[in-house]
C-alpha cells in the first residue's frame, strides 16, 4: 500500500507541475502519467477523470501551501514570516516569468470552463493563503488584518501576473522589495 501511496502522491504533483506549465486544456492524461513515471494506463486507478487530475493539483497545491507556511510558522515573528514569504515568492521570479502563480493562473483557467465547480476549489486554495497571512497580521496587532492581507496577496498576484506577461523576473523582484518596505513600515 505505501507504493500506491508514493504512486498517487508522484501523480498529484505531476498534475499540479504539468497543469501549471501546460494550462488544463492542454494537458492530458498521459502528460501527467509520463512526469510522473506511471503508465498511463495505472492513472485511472487513482483518477477516474482529468477533473479528478485536476482535483488533485487543486489539493497539491494545498498540500505545497501548508508546507510553506508551516515551516514559516516555526519563526516567532509574524513580520519576519510574512517577509520570508515575500522572498520565496521573489526566489520563483523565473518560474513566474514562465508560467505565472500556480494557484493565480489555474484559478483563472477554471473560473473560463463551464462545468465542474473547480473553480471554487480553487478558489479555497488561495482563501488558505489569505487566512494564513491575515493571522499574521492578527499577531502584528494591526487593525483590519484581512484588508491587510487582500493587499499582500492581492499585490503577490498581480507582480505574478505582470512579471509572466512581460516575461520579466526583474518585476517580481522589485515588486517584493517593495512589499518588504511595506511590511517594514507596518
Amino acid at each position: 500500500m505505501k507504493t500506491a501511496g508514493a504512486k498517487r502522491q508522484r501523480l498529484m504533483a505531476a498534475a499540479a507541475q504539468v497543469v501549471h506549465q501546460q494550462g488544463v486544456e492542454r494537458t492530458t492524461i498521459a502528460d501527467i502519467a509520463h512526469t510522473a513515471d506511471v503508465p498511463a494506463g495505472n492513472v485511472y486507478y487513482y483518477f477516474k477523470t482529468k477533473d479528478d487530475l485536476i482535483a488533485a493539483a487543486l489539493a497539491e497545491h494545498s498540500r505545497q501551501l501548508a508546507v510553506i507556511t508551516g515551516e514559516l510558522d516555526r519563526r516567532p515573528d509574524p513580520r519576519e514570516r510574512l517577509k520570508s514569504l515575500v522572498d520565496g515568492w521573489v526566489g520563483q521570479r523565473d518560474l513566474a516569468a514562465r508560467f505565472g502563480c500556480p494557484t493565480g493562473t489555474l484559478a483563472a483557467e477554471l473560473d473560463k470552463r463551464a462545468e465542474g465547480g473547480l473553480d471554487a476549489e480553487a478558489g479555497n486554495v488561495i482563501r488558505l493563503l489569505l487566512d494564513w497571512v491575515e493571522r499574521q497580521f492578527r499577531e502584528m496587532g494591526l487593525p483590519e488584518p484581512d484588508g491587510l492581507a487582500l493587499t499582500l496577496v492581492g499585490a503577490y498576484q498581480g507582480m505574478s501576473l505582470l512579471t509572466n506577461a512581460l516575461r520579466d523576473p526583474e518585476i517580481m523582484a522589485r515588486e517584493g522589495a517593495r512589499l518588504i518596505g511595506w511590511l517594514d513600515s507596518l
